[in-house]
């Protein structure tokens, strides 16, 4: 049992002492411990995790994009003209009409009668005219043998252009009244689409009621009244005097294209209370995608710029000394490279100096980079298709 005992004990020394052996190994090589951690850290660091897309060249067209509000073409809100029951309506709501196309029907007949009253009257006057011209030729054939005197002669002259007038007001009271009966027949001014009847049948309409009927409103083609910034207007009136001026109307989100048109005219005077300029546009419509009072983006194509050198616009960074980007080196480490920069949009930006076509820029994770800093790239992000574009300010 002691032999055993001492052998236990002996076993516990000699652990001790190689502990304290490597302790002292350990601590006594300090350079080789540090290596040994850097070279570790490196291993499960291999560089700052960033995007990176390819500097190229390509056609970029250059847009202004100003908040619109769409308008019906043509808007009629079609009223009665004259007093009376609306006997019948001619259209089914929201329906597509077209110019002459019934709209209501006022019971005619007062105004018939009121017509029939003065063909009559007329035909009275008439009748009696060709009395009096007649009576006229017979004091013209008597005063010569002064079997009729001159003031006979006189007064039958007055009594023929009296009727002759009285028959010219006749007519005119005739036209009157057809023109009145034809307006208890309604019908559409325009091509368009009806809205909601404000008048049912059995009603009494009035030519003084100022709610109308209905509402037509022309939807093929449209326009849209859209805002620019004042300072945009030698740039939209230089593209007006080279050509016609597209115009892209797009949603809210920017997301859907909604139809193609073209700039019809440049307001004639600035808003000075927000500075901007008003510009209407036309646009087809076909599929009726475009309704008036919708709010929509305008784009208007100023150019298309050439073969121009363009990174993302993500690429871009402002420093104290202006406009950098880091650019990608060979070795994997950036450079913070000073840019010129022409038309930016919010996809892609123009670059005039400082990069060269191919190199390769840094688009995300700026924030973490300093240059000389050691990177690890990814799949460069797909290029995205230039969409609003604001032309640089001449300098």
């Amino acid at each position: 049992m002691k032999r055993f005992h001492l052998s236990r004990t002996r076993i516990v020394l000699l652990a001790a002492a190689a502990a304290i052996m490597l302790a002292f190994l350990w601590h006594g090589h300090p350079d080789a411990a540090n290596a040994a951690d850097k070279e570790k850290k490196a291993a499960g660091h291999p560089g700052i995790a960033v995007e990176t897309a390819t500097a190229g060249r390509s056609d970029m067209p250059v847009y202004l994009e100003g908040l619109g509000t769409v308008q019906a073409f043509y808007t009629v809100t079609i009223t009665a003209r004259v007093d009376g029951e609306l006997q019948k309506v001619g259209f089914v709501e929201g329906q597509k009409v077209n110019k002459g196309d019934l709209i209501g029907q006022i019971d005619p007949r007062p105004f018939q009668a009121a017509l029939d009253q003065a063909i009559a009257v007329h035909a009275k006057d008439v009748a009696q005219l060709a009395s009096a011209k007649a009576d006229l030729d017979r004091y013209e054939v008597l005063a010569p043998q002064n079997l009729a005197s001159k003031q006979t002669l006189d007064a039958q002259h007055a009594l023929v252009a009296q009727l002759q007038a009285q028959i010219q007001g006749d007519q005119a009271s005739i036209d009157n009244a057809r023109t009145q009966l034809g307006y208890t027949t309604i019908t559409s001014p325009i091509q368009g689409l009806t809205g909601i009847r404000r008048v049912d049948p059995g009603n009494n309409v009035h030519a003084a009621d100022t709610g109308g009927i209905v509402t037509v409103t022309q939807v093929q083609p449209i326009a849209c009244i859209f805002t620019l910034p004042e300072e945009a207007l030698p740039a939209v009136n230089g593209a007006m005097q080279a050509g016609s001026v597209g115009v892209t109307a797009m949603s809210r989100d920017g997301k859907a294209e909604l139809d193609r048109g073209t700039i019809a005219l440049i307001d004639n005077q600035i808003d000075q209370s927000t500075g901007t300029i008003r510009i209407k546009a036309t646009f087809p419509n076909p599929r009726n995608s475009l309704w008036p009072g919708e709010f929509i983006n305008a784009r208007v194509l100023l150019r298309t710029d050439r073969n121009v050198l363009t990174v993302p616009s993500s690429a871009i960074q402002r420093g104290p000394n202006g406009m950098f980007t880091y650019v990608v080196k060979p070795d994997s480490t950036v450079e913070a490279r000073a840019l010129k920069v022409g038309d930016e949009s919010a996809a892609l930006t123009v670059i005039t100096d400082g990069l060269k076509d191919g190199e390769e820029v840094v688009i995300s994770n700026q924030y973490r980079l300093q240059p000389g800093a050691r990177i690890r790239s990814t799949a460069p992000a797909a290029a995205a298709e230039a969409t609003v574009v604001t032309p640089k300010a001449d300098s």
